[in-house]
């Protein structure tokens, strides 16, 4: 047997004083499954902010009696939120002070210009930066310089960004401190009186999905992923002359009915690899009689085509060649003031409308810019009603539309609440939209180059960082305190001005460890866990261990990929030692397959922040996940499935 039976007979004692399961089930359990279907529905389709959805747990965990006040409150007091909030600050520090960012750029030079060989280097520094530091802000501090690269390499970056997130996700299974998940399953196995994990437990079985993970990226990401130009990558680089505005076709337009190719001579074109046409398909200019004053200009001098927003959905230039023009279709074109004046009046169109602080107004301004911003995860407009948010007024930003999930909405954005991964199309002047950035927690997506600013504090970052792993990894002293001592280190040492350190706390991760650990608490004081391993032992029977492992991993990825891997570790935990205790199993063995399974949430852009943090300025839409996480997904399945029982015997 195990050294952890003792824990394992522990445990099943405490549940078997619990009813057998039976037809008809319990009130208690009732009520925590309802809330558990209930709270995970409303994570999955984000129909409220995380943030109250984790509030109304807590409360409908207390109200019903399920547990006690005191117990329902505990989670805000829970070691594993603390760690989780320390390792925010500490991540924030290291980003802040370009400590990463040097290592990164300079290790991607060595590509020579090669992108394969560019996304091998990613596939190695990334995840070891990404097993010591939250994924978010490694995620958020490399897609300027991806873009950046990518321009340089003439690689889309649809090509890149999807293998950056992939390779931040798998470098979170090489540590303990690799994701907040693995941080809080450590906390709930010492709760129940296992050893819980040390530092580095993670890392044998880690390093091999790394590899084999990131061995697929770099094989595969070149074939399954869109060769697609983004809005930043069509709107940036051009004389200061040219402008990007947006166009509405009204139903009196002239060039209704008409296809993109005959309506613009010059569609916008990107990829350096690409052959420039044959004379013989040159796009024709569309004829049309002008007013009286206005002669048409040369034929180099005709606005270009950038993208055509119809309904909710975007068509990139590449993609418009043959598409026929619709009433409200909106354009987005480049061109001179007077070009784009000149084909306003002679197609009978107009400037689209703006968002204004809630209202629609016409835009009236040409010489504003226009920028794709993503809103990242603390963000203070997360959860936050469009037209509550005055933009206009605090900034001199408009918004002129909202992309969500690959679906580009410019219409009823009024009454829109934002969440993280949103992508706002603003307009404005480039001091203003960058001043929202700063204060709002915008990533501001440009294709151009980010200077690093080199700070003297990276070093004393790095040494902070360093001091806490190692003294997690050879004394005793508990992660919590090691973890906020180090953030407090980083503030005293001014690697973080305090504002910045409290504005890395992620309230929707830290709200939802505050839910998710009173629920876990629940499901084994009501017997709902022993109650779902009942049911898992009658209908698998006495069928091999590896099958049960191999399922529970199945379990746990498919669900992490619509609500958050915390959530699905919490409920999958007292469910995961209940089936050790029945079964004679090793239960460091089923926890670490929650913790990779949910790890490993490749298939769809919900299923982790970074997905949907890359998908506005990769350009992706969600089949795009599918296509490119499902064979990933499949591939870690069977990785897990394989390595675990060898690494951890059942």
């Amino acid at each position: 047997m195990y050294n952890t039976e003792r824990i394992l007979q522990t445990f099943a004692a405490d549940n078997s004083v619990l009813p057998k399961p039976s037809i008809i089930m319990p009130l208690d359990q009732i009520i925590l499954l309802a809330i558990i279907v209930a709270s995970s529905t409303l994570y999955a389709t984000r129909w409220l902010p995380f943030e109250a959805t984790s509030i109304l747990v807590i409360a409908g965990i207390a109200l019903t009696g399920l547990q006690p006040p005191e117990e329902a409150l505990a989670g805000f007091a829970s070691s594993a939120t603390l760690t989780v909030g320390a390792m925010f600050v500490l991540s924030t520090g290291l980003v802040r002070t370009g400590a990463l960012e040097a290592v990164t750029i300079n290790l991607a030079r060595l590509s020579n210009g090669s992108p394969r060989r560019l996304l091998m280097l990613l596939a190695v520094t990334v995840p070891v930066g990404s097993a010591f530091v939250n994924d978010t802000p490694v995620v958020v501090m490399l897609i300027p310089v991806v873009l950046s690269l990518s321009a340089q390499f003439g690689v889309r970056p649809s090509k890149l960004l999807m293998p950056v997130a992939y390779f931040a996700m798998l470098g979170g299974t090489l540590t303990l401190f690799g994701t907040s998940t693995n941080i809080l399953m450590d906390d709930l196995y010492r709760q129940a009186g296992g050893p819980g994990f040390g530092v580095f437990t993670f890392a044998p079985l880690g390093v091999i999905y790394a590899a084999v993970g990131g061995t697929f990226v770099v094989l595969f990401s070149n074939r399954l992923l869109p060769d697609r130009s983004s809005l930043s990558e069509l709107t940036s680089g051009r004389q200061a002359s040219t402008y990007i505005t947006e166009i509405e076709i009204g139903p009196a337009s002239t060039v209704i009915g008409q296809p993109v190719e005959e309506a613009f001579e010059r569609i916008a074109r990107l990829s350096q690899r690409q052959e420039p046409p044959e004379p013989t398909r040159r796009h024709r200019r569309l004829q049309r009689r002008q007013p009286d004053g206005l002669q048409p200009g040369p034929a180099n001098n005709s606005i270009e085509m950038l993208a055509v927003f119809r309904d909710s959905r975007v068509y990139h230039a590449e993609e418009t060649r043959n598409l026929l023009l619709q009433p409200n279709d909106s354009l987005m074109v480049a061109g001179t003031a007077k070009e784009i004046a000149q084909f306003l009046e002679s197609t009978r169109s107009a400037l689209a409308s703006v968002l204004v602080d809630g209202q629609r107004t016409t835009s009236d301004s040409l010489e504003a810019k226009v920028m794709e911003a993503v809103v990242l995860p603390d963000s203070r407009l997360n959860g936050r009603v469009i037209g509550d948010m005055e933009l206009n007024r605090l900034y001199g930003a408009k918004i002129m539309g909202v992309q969500r999930q690959g679906r580009q909405l410019m219409r009823g954005l009024r009454n829109m609440r934002l969440s993280s991964g949103d992508v706002l199309l603003l307009q404005g002047e480039p001091a203003s939209l960058h001043a929202a950035g700063e204060s709002e927690q915008l990533l501001l997506v440009e294709g151009v180059d980010q200077s690093i600013l080199r700070q003297r504090k990276n070093r004393l970052a790095l040494l902070i960082m360093l001091g806490v792993i190692l003294s997690a990894t050879l004394t005793s002293i508990p992660i919590a305190i090691l973890a906020l001592t180090g953030a407090g280190l980083m503030v005293v040492t001014r690697c973080l001005r305090a504002d910045e350190a409290l504005r890395s706390l992620e309230p929707r991760a830290l709200l939802l460890l505050a839910a998710a650990i009173p629920m876990g608490h629940a499901m084994e004081t009501t017997g709902l866990a022993q109650s779902a391993v009942n049911l898992l032992l009658s209908v698998l029977g006495d069928a091999n261990p590896v099958i049960f492992l191999s399922l529970f991993y199945l379990l746990a990825n498919l669900l992490a990929q619509f609500i958050s891997a915390k959530a699905v570790a919490v409920l999958f935990t007292p469910i995961a030692l209940s089936l050790a205790a029945a079964l004679g199993l090793n239960p460091t063995a089923l926890l670490i397959t929650i913790a990779f399974g949910t790890a490993a949430s490749f298939l769809t852009p919900m299923g982790h922040q970074v997905n949907a943090i890359v998908m506005g300025p990769g350009s992706y839409s969600f089949g795009d996940y599918v296509r490119f996480g499902l064979p990933m997904t499949i591939l870690m399945w069977i990785t897990g499935s394989i390595f675990i029982p060898l690494f951890w015997p059942l």
